[in-house]
């Protein structure tokens, strides 16, 4: 069904507008940057899990990450983001301290970046990205074969099975999260672990992040731990960190997968303002229906007055 564009402002649970009849409640990620070590555990435990097949090596050049983007065989992405140190910031307590956050003793000095003393002079932007099984999924909406589904918990899955490789999916997705994969033609994506939360379990990629970085639980449950962490991080003299994709007012309703940003989102490679790309298509349509009655007006009339 496509998204009515006027419920956009207002929160949806996406499970039960699917036709799910007592739905658990919803379920998703929250990533927490500041704490992210780039150690891609979480891309391993992905690849692992899931079997999805490997990349070969590729050295891109891009500081040390190696993947580059989310793509058909990485459902997990570690961007790098190296970048001067803004005047006036320091690392946030975990990123150089992470036992500090973990409530451990042992917390580096501020200024030992990367293992450098003393270094102040840059600082690494570290996140995990994924798909963002979004309130309004556009892929969703344009998929001829039903091989994208929302299930029970709120998240958006791929049947590879009974995708035809049209790609349509491709080219609505807002953040440009799924892929083909070559030799294959199908589309893939990360599916939050449908089969591991099914059965109780947290998806591989959270249960292998060795920092907390990557938390699973109630989208609810996340978005009030976020909101918590953000005010943390923000008396603790870190003003640059802010939320990203947890509004359900936003473009998409709001995302099952959000982030704890330190900088804008461009420059982790995220869209600022995220649009469901289908947001258009009930007036497109409406306004299509109605020229074509108007043309076939205009034809009997045409026909009749040519007749008589």
């Amino acid at each position: 069904m496509l998204p009515d564009p006027h419920s956009l402002s207002g929160p949806l649970d996406p499970a039960p507008e699917a036709g799910w009849t007592d739905a658990p409640p919803r379920m998703g990620f929250f990533t927490d940057t500041s704490v992210c070590i780039g150690c891609k555990a979480c891309e391993v435990a992905c690849k692992e899990w899931n079997d999805v097949p490997g990349s070969g090596l590729d050295l891109l050049g891009m500081s040390y990450d190696n993947t580059g983007a989310l793509t058909a065989n990485s459902w997990r992405h570690v961007a790098f983001v190296e970048q001067p140190r803004p005047a006036g910031t320091q690392d946030p307590p975990g990123r150089t301290g992470g036992p500090e956050f973990l409530g451990m003793p042992g917390a580096q000095p501020p200024g030992r970046v990367g293992g450098a003393e003393g270094r102040t002079d840059f600082r690494w932007l570290m996140m995990s990205d994924v798909c963002k099984h979004c309130t309004h999924a556009a892929c969703l909406d344009v998929c001829p074969t039903g091989s994208l589904f929302r299930t029970e918990f709120g998240t958006v899955v791929v049947q590879e099975d009974i995708c035809n490789g049209c790609g349509y999916c491709i080219s609505a997705c807002p953040y440009g999260v799924i892929d083909q994969r070559k030799g294959d033609g199908r589309a893939w994506k990360c599916t939050l672990c449908y089969d591991r939360i099914g059965a109780g379990n947290v998806p591989a990629c959270a249960q292998a992040c060795p920092t907390e970085s990557i938390q699973y639980g109630p989208l609810d449950e996340l978005r009030e731990r976020a909101a918590a962490r953000v005010a943390t991080l923000h008396e603790r003299g870190v003003p640059e960190a802010r939320l990203y994709g947890h509004d359900p007012a936003d473009g998409v309703g709001g995302d099952g997968a959000f982030f704890l940003l330190l900088d804008e989102p461009e420059v982790y490679g995220l869209p600022p303002d995220p649009v469901v790309t289908t947001r258009d298509l009930p007036k497109m349509w409406k306004r299509a229906g109605v020229a074509a009655l108007a043309m076939a007006a205009a034809a009997v009339a045409a026909f009749v007055g040519g007749s008589s």
